[in-house]
């Protein structure tokens, strides 16, 4: 088996987000224990696991996204990272579907190497900010959203760009305040080439930072179309690797579009 890994929402290797990026045949996925094991030995933020499925149905491929700990609900990144792969292997061409648990993806290919995704908008609630959530943080929120079941964070506006970039949070004191982690963002400085910043921790499912979240993004082009006017933006994870992820917001859908460049291609030596 062979198997990938791929730096997403970026043009340039050792920058983005690393996904781990295994594809099955038809006959499916193995034992999860597998999948587990798999994604543990990689230790990236997620590893996606992929298989055909059969032609005529909603879907395309089927795909599952695993942290080094645990199965989640849903993944940008990964994702794009298995339709760059299946693009440029020539295992699937056009538009992907993708059945997922969190319903059908789908991934758009264009011409000039980019990929778009259709995921659904996070739905926002706005909320108290949790005790102890600025200790955690480092930093007193400006507002707090929840983002519902299936993104399961916390969106958390600071004041500005430079309090994004200074957080050194308290991971321990974090995994405890949402189901899977807490987003911080702010508006960018002005003239800037992009139009808010974000990072993402994620402690309770195994990862401190994520380098770049496109999951998160489907809560972030909401909140931030609202406050700026417009549906298309431009949003810049400021992690220390970093990477762009322009957004375009449809209602209840939101489109998540990006690069991605593989970075390592070997056999996986033991097989389930």
């Amino acid at each position: 088996m062979r198997i990938r890994t791929v730096d997403a929402f970026t043009d340039r290797p050792f920058t983005g987000n690393p996904a781990g990026v295994l594809l099955f045949g038809p006959e499916g996925f193995p034992e999860d224990s597998f999948l587990q094991q798999v994604a543990a030995e990689l230790n990236l933020s997620e590893t996606a696991f992929a298989h055909p499925l059969p032609p005529g149905g909603e879907a395309d491929w089927a795909l599952r996204w695993f942290t080094p700990v645990t199965e989640v609900d849903m993944c940008g990144h990964a994702t794009l990272a298995t339709a760059h792969v299946l693009h440029t292997t020539g295992a699937a061409t056009g538009t992907v579907r993708f059945a997922a648990r969190c319903g059908t993806l789908t991934s758009a290919a264009h011409p000039d190497g980019s990929l778009t995704l259709d995921f659904p908008t996070a739905p926002l609630t706005p909320e108290p900010a949790p005790d102890g959530l600025a200790e955690a943080l480092g930093a007193e929120p400006v507002s707090v959203h929840d983002t519902g079941a299936q993104v399961g964070d916390l969106l958390v506006e600071l004041a500005d760009e430079a309090a994004v970039r200074a957080l050194a949070p308290d991971f321990a004191a974090l995994a405890a305040l949402s189901r899977r982690g807490v987003i911080a963002t702010a508006a960018s400085t002005p003239m800037r080439a992009y139009d808010y910043v974000s990072r993402g921790f994620f402690p309770a499912v195994g990862i401190d930072e994520d380098p770049v979240t496109g999951s998160a993004h489907t809560a972030l082009a909401p909140f931030w179309s609202a406050r700026l006017g417009r549906d298309r933006l431009t949003g810049l994870q400021v992690s220390a690797r970093s990477g762009l992820v322009h957004t375009s917001l449809r209602g209840a859908r939101t489109l998540l579009t990006g690069r991605a460049v593989t970075v390592l291609d070997g056999e996986l030596l033991v097989g389930p």
